[in-house]
């Protein structure tokens, strides 16, 4: 059989990529009930962070690009979570503005994100989290 010429266990993205399938797949499980996808709870606490966002303004604020933005605004939009109303100042620029049905919700999926958060760093020591924190954000640049 065929070795690796590297030693995965050892590989950063290897390891990074296999952190984020855990989180991921954690945090899906649980909002996965509420019709939510990973992406559309993340946008939901930035607009309950920030409302009346344009686009532009929440793709800087959740570090996404606009292309990977606007199709998940679309289908939340059509779902209900979000609505997008014209500037007041420039009919041109559209504002995001989470709904009743997603604010509704705030409060139990702003808990089912912290307690998936708890879950993923249980067996972490305080100064281990922060470190790690600290270390996937300097990475992130």
């Amino acid at each position: 059989m065929p070795t690796l010429p590297i030693d995965l266990p050892e590989c950063l993205v290897f390891l990074l990529g296999k952190a984020y399938q855990k989180a991921h797949a954690d945090f899906k499980a649980r909002i996965q009930p509420y019709g939510l996808t990973n992406m559309q709870h993340l946008v939901l606490e930035g607009l309950w962070y920030r409302q009346g966002m344009t686009a532009t303004e929440l793709g800087r604020c959740l570090i996404l690009d606009k292309a990977t933005l606007s199709g998940v605004l679309d289908r939340m939009e059509a779902a209900g979570w979000i609505e997008k109303r014209p500037d007041p100042e420039d009919r041109r620029q559209m504002r995001l503005y989470t709904t009743k049905k997603a604010d509704a919700l705030k409060d139990e999926l702003i808990r089912e994100r912290r307690e998936a958060n708890e879950e993923l760093l249980a067996d972490f020591t305080t100064e281990e989290r922060v470190l790690l924190k600290r270390l996937l954000r300097d990475l992130i640049g």
